[in-house]
């Protein structure tokens, strides 16, 4: 059997937004070579799943889903790409998989499969992934979507005492400015009003490119006739003065910030080798609050890292409220082979890590709700994504929070009074189309 025009394929994604990013252009690879997309679980002769191993949660549903495609589709060739695939590639080919292709060769991926059929063998496409070039893929379109995202970055030099990331995705690599300003107007131009930006560790956004850095690839982003440009994960250390006032000059910029946290208390960042100080992280939360009234600082914090005591748990819960967030990103603390904190003294145990994010998911509710009831009343812009069967509309404010409001079409961009708390956002009432 070799590539033809009247073959399937779907594609699965777990993970982060850089991997739905990578699905994406990999998807338009067999689109383009004439493969027709089916929705994962029908019949496919060609499934891709594109891992995840940020935690062993992560790690176990894509192995789960790699057993799920070799048990109900003998016959469908596998493709596991992504973090897994980088860190196991050997061992996936035991589960059957027909091409191993990892954090790098993705443009490869048509060719590579094409190879692995036409000799009936396995391939594992799996190199180092220091020291390489930016992988510049691209997308035309995001599937089933009304907000795309991009990748700009990828890779990331921190080694957080925590974190297996460094290891599977590698060096810092950047896009060039004038590849994501094609991407951005080729998106806008194909009709989306909002654009994620993306990448592994986004503020290193640079390093590698001669006298770039983030703000740059925000500008380049920002292209005429583009209403919204959202911006990823950011490292509190980015959020200078400087940062945050050539930030507040950009209009499309969507004032929503998620800022890692990952723990409030001073020694605890530490023996993660975080790199700011809860101080820095409040200064940086307070300099945007200052630069972008209104709005939404969202975060992830990681409940039970090793030796974590009482009182340290205490203190990262204070600062949190301190903070006072939009929303957090709860973690029990997840122990990673070949990661410093694997090793560390003081693992907690499974049922303490429970309490402890218990603790840190009532605090999040008690801040969400404080911070949407701040907006009830008013008047906001709203992006409409998707409609359900009842014809209720569900979209987001620019800071990111989730509105349902009756009589609203995806893609229309609408201000509405936001009326009543409802679920996990707010019920609205159309004012006017934009």
């Amino acid at each position: 059997m070799s590539l033809s025009s009247n073959k399937t394929v779907a594609f699965y994604t777990l993970g982060c937004k850089v991997n739905q990013y990578d699905a994406q252009a990999m998807k338009e690879f067999f689109l383009n070579a004439g493969y027709r997309s089916v929705n994962f679980g029908e019949k496919a002769d060609v499934n891709v799943i594109l891992t995840c191993v940020v935690t062993a949660v992560g790690e176990q549903k894509s192995r789960q889903m790699l057993n799920r495609v070799r048990r109900e589709q003998p016959d469908s060739h596998l493709v596991a790409a992504g973090c897994l695939a980088q860190k196991d590639a050997e061992k996936l080919k035991d589960l059957g998989a027909r091409l191993i292709i990892g954090n790098q060769f993705r443009e490869r991926v048509l060719d590579l499969l094409n190879e692995a059929i036409r000799e009936n063998t396995q391939i594992s496409a799996v190199d180092a992934v220091t020291k390489i070039p930016f992988e510049d893929l691209s997308i035309s379109y995001q599937d089933g979507r009304t907000r795309a995202v991009m990748k700009i970055q990828e890779g990331c030099d921190r080694w957080c005492a925590y974190c297996i990331i460094p290891s599977v995705r590698g060096s810092i690599r950047s896009r060039s400015p004038e590849s994501i300003r094609e991407e951005a107007l080729r998106l806008q131009q194909a009709g989306y009003q909002e654009i994620i930006l993306t990448g592994i560790h986004l503020s290193s956004y640079g390093k590698d490119l001669d006298g770039a850095s983030l703000i740059d690839a925000v500008k380049a982003a920002a292209v005429p006739g583009l209403p919204r440009l959202r911006l990823g994960s950011l490292e509190p250390v980015i959020a200078t003065e400087e940062f945050v006032s050539a930030l507040s000059k950009i209009e499309a910029v969507c004032p929503q910030f998620h800022l890692s946290l990952q723990s409030g208390s001073d020694s605890v960042l530490s023996r993660m080798k975080r790199r700011y100080t809860t101080q820095e992280f409040l200064a940086a939360a307070r300099r945007l609050e200052a630069a972008f009234p209104g709005c939404a600082l969202t975060t992830d914090v990681i409940a039970g890292f090793p030796g974590e005591s009482e009182e340290e748990f205490e203190e990262s819960l204070h600062f949190c409220g301190k903070v006072g967030f939009a929303k957090m990103h709860i973690f029990p603390f997840s122990r990673r082979a070949g990661t410093l904190a694997d090793k560390m003294p003081g693992q907690l145990s499974r049922a303490v890590k429970q309490e402890r994010a218990r603790k840190l998911s009532d605090l999040d509710r008690e801040m969400s709700r404080r911070f949407r009831e701040s907006m009830l009343g008013s008047v906001q812009d709203v992006l409409f994504e998707t409609v359900d069967e009842s014809g209720t509309a569900l979209g987001h404010t620019r800071n990111g929070m989730t509105i349902y409001v009756q009589n609203a079409q995806a893609n229309d961009r609408v201000f509405v009074r936001l009326t009543a708390l409802y679920q996990d956002g707010f019920e609205g009432e159309p004012a006017e189309v934009i």
